[in-house]
This record gives C-alpha cells, sequence and structure tokens, in this order.
C-alpha cells in the first residue's frame, strides 16, 4: 500500500481463561475460609474483586502478572499528514480467538432471543463479578462483622455454586482449540486495510489517518492496552479518534454505544452523534446502535478518557452462530456485509473530517509587509 509499518515487540498474558478462573478460585476458597477465619477469608474475595474489576476494564493487572508472559506485537502504521487538525486511528485486532463449551451455536441462538437489556445483565463476566465474587465479599463481610446465622449459609451456596460452574467452563476454554478467526477478526483486518486504501487516495484534509492492529484483543485487549503504555504520551485526547473495527463480514453494521465486561463505558460522544448522522443519510446500510457486555479494543481507549467507538458487523445486535466456533471459516465471510460496513466507515471518517474542519479554528493570516 506504500504505507510506512513499524512491529512493536510487546509482552502479554495470553491465557485469559484461566486468569479468570484464578479470580473465581480465589473468591470461593476465600468464602469457605470466612467460615473459620473471617479477616483471611474478606482479605482473599476483596483481593480477588478489585484484580477482576480493574483487570477487565483494562485499567491494572494484578493477578494476571502471576502467569507467563508471551511476545506479541502491535502493527502501526503511522499517518503522512501530521500537521492535521486531528488525528484519526483505524484498528483492528489479528489475533485468534479460543472456543469452548460456552461459545456453542446454541447460545447465540439463546442470545438472538434475549432483549438487549437482557443480554448486558447476563453477560459471562457480569454474572462472575456481580453474582458471584461480589455477594461472596459481602457474605464474607458480614461474617467479619460477627455476624453468623444459618441464613448465610444458604445465601453462600448460590454465589459458590456459581463460581465452580464459571470455574469449570473457563478451564475447558483454557485447553481448546484456536479457531480460525475468519469473521473474527479477520474481516476487521480486511475492512482496516480497504478503508485505508480509500482515505489514502483521497486523503481527508483534516485528519492524520493512522492504523494500529493489536494483537491478543482475546486477552481482554491487552494489545491496545499495551499500545496505550507505551504511546499515551504522544497522544493527545482532545485531538485523537479512535475507530475500532471488528467482527464485520455478518449482517449490517452497529456502531457501539457502550461496552464493558464489569460495569459499561459510554463511547465518545461526538462520534456517536457522527455515526447517528451517517445511519440516518444512508438508510441502505441498515446501521444501527448496540450495546454489548464484553469488549473490544475501544474499551481500553475509552477507559483512558478518549474518544473512541468500534465497528461491528451483527444481526440485531448478535453476531453469527460461529463466532468463537472452528466453523467460523473464510467461506463462510459474506463480502457484502463486509461492504457495508467499509461504506459506514468511510462515510463516518468523512464526516468526521467535516466536523473537525467546523470546529477548528481558522488558519491566521499571513502579515502584510508595509
Amino acid at each position: 500500500m506504500g504505507r510506512r509499518a513499524d512491529v512493536e515487540p510487546t509482552y502479554v498474558h495470553p491465557e485469559y481463561s484461566l486468569v479468570l478462573a484464578l479470580h473465581l478460585v480465589l473468591a470461593v476458597g476465600g468464602g469457605l475460609l470466612a467460615l473459620a477465619f473471617a479477616p483471611a477469608g474478606f482479605a482473599l474475595v476483596l483481593l480477588a474483586a478489585t484484580s477482576f474489576y480493574l483487570d477487565q476494564n483494562t485499567r491494572l493487572y494484578i493477578l494476571r502478572r502471576l502467569f507467563f508472559r508471551r511476545t506479541s506485537q502491535n502493527v502501526v502504521s503511522p499517518g503522512s499528514n501530521p500537521a492535521a487538525p486531528a488525528r484519526l486511528v483505524l484498528s483492528a485486532h489479528y489475533d485468534a480467538a479460543k472456543t469452548g463449551l460456552v461459545f456453542s451455536p446454541r447460545s447465540t441462538i439463546a442470545a438472538r432471543r434475549l432483549t438487549e437489556r437482557w443480554r448486558l445483565l447476563l453477560g459471562p463476566m457480569r454474572l462472575m463479578f456481580w453474582v458471584c465474587i461480589v455477594p461472596l465479599l459481602l457474605i464474607a463481610g458480614l461474617r467479619m462483622a460477627g455476624i453468623d446465622a444459618p441464613w448465610l449459609d444458604v445465601a453462600q451456596l448460590m454465589p459458590t455454586f456459581g463460581g465452580l460452574i464459571g470455574i469449570g467452563l473457563l478451564v475447558d476454554i483454557a485447553f481448546s482449540r484456536v479457531v480460525p478467526g475468519a469473521y473474527d477478526n479477520a474481516s476487521g483486518v480486511a475492512g482496516v486495510l480497504a478503508a485505508a486504501a480509500a482515505l489514502d487516495e483521497d486523503p481527508p484534509a483534516n485528519l492524520d489517518v493512522w492504523i494500529v492492529f493489536p494483537g491478543a484483543e482475546e486477552a481482554n485487549a491487552e494489545g491496545m492496552a499495551r499500545w496505550f503504555a507505551a504511546h499515551r504520551k504522544e497522544v493527545d485526547p482532545e485531538r485523537t479518534f479512535f475507530l475500532n473495527l471488528d467482527s464485520l463480514s455478518f449482517g449490517h453494521p452497529h456502531y457501539l454505544v457502550s461496552e464493558g465486561a464489569v460495569v459499561s463505558y459510554r463511547m465518545d460522544r461526538r462520534l456517536l452523534q457522527l455515526c447517528e448522522a451517517v445511519a440516518e443519510a444512508e438508510p441502505e446500510l441498515a446501521a444501527r446502535p448496540v450495546r454489548i457486555p464484553f469488549h473490544s479494543d475501544a474499551l481500553p481507549a475509552t477507559a483512558r478518557g478518549f474518544r473512541a467507538t468500534s465497528i461491528l458487523g451483527l444481526e440485531d445486535g448478535v453476531g453469527p452462530p460461529w463466532y468463537h466456533n472452528p466453523g467460523d471459516t473464510p467461506d463462510k465471510l459474506d463480502d457484502t456485509a463486509l461492504d457495508r460496513c467499509v461504506d459506514f466507515t468511510l462515510s463516518l471518517v468523512r464526516a468526521l473530517d467535516r466536523d473537525v474542519a467546523r470546529q477548528s479554528p481558522p488558519a491566521p493570516e499571513p502579515a502584510h509587509q508595509v
């Protein structure tokens, strides 16, 4: 494509499922320890809750650091217009996920039957945190306060049992195979390359267009988090926009209104307004908003105060039955769906370019010699 490309090595912890399983083990174990020695049990569950919350929001890794690291790479292509009023970072992760029992086609079918509100409430990470870890923390706190009633033992059964089920499902993911990853996320990488080629051919006047292909998105967006750790001082949050493309070759374009595994982070208001305007101006794309109870590579940007959103290819807010499944093969790529997402992305970038031009102060006029 004629663009400069830099490969930036980094370290990541790829076994995310074992990391999450350890959090549940500590929470369940701490709840049981609280039966005999409440302060120690409470401290153990508090450690699990704190680490889980910070880990899933990509803010700080605590228990994750106990696991082995592997080298990964972030592929970065700087823009050719550094003097532009704003910078746009197009991103798409290039790593593939592991499958597991929890990702069976039946799970997708079940999710499609739920409303978006219920899909948010029943997000797997939210269930682990709010239904398993937090209740165990409250119960251990009550025991530490001297409350040791029989009803407390009964109340502890459900989060303990839920935690054990979660541990089993997470260990199953760890020992499962890696999927081909055509939809998630070879299609996103292809979408970024196609959009970048079109923007290089007809460059936006007010945007310096960068490309970032992070690794380890499936490991809780750790690759993008590492990119921010290395480059945060170089990125101006007031004039930098992040547009992430993830899993495009299915359904219709969906733009993220909010995302987050434990709590929901709202995406940038300015970008969402532009998404709404493009969706209204181009109804043939059938683009619509969506909220999801997990993460994309827009989360590390949003959690750090940057302007970001993601574009996904979904049908009524849900992905295909082969999501995170061995059936995610190239023959199932929907070129029409991918084209719709790329067209929506390009229209959004053009709208952002015009919006930046409107809000940028005019260039000073050259001084006249007398």
